[in-house]
């Protein structure tokens, strides 16, 4: 479940710089947006192998 809160609350950081990106077009914050987009995927994939190998141990 740790995970999974650090995955929100680097969601919710990328709130104000997405914001700055599509509305102000200020580009140095879509360079933010997009290296919090890989880690974002990178923390899924993690969250998607911790899942597995929980429901797997279940068995």
């Amino acid at each position: 479940m740790e995970k999974y809160n650090q995955f929100k609350q680097l969601l919710a950081s990328l709130e104000e710089d997405a914001e700055k990106f599509y509305n102000k077009g200020n580009n140095a914050a879509g360079t933010r947006v997009r290296k919090g987009m890989q880690d974002l995927k990178n923390l899924a994939s993690e969250i998607r192998k911790e899942v597995t190998d929980l429901k797997n141990k279940e068995k």
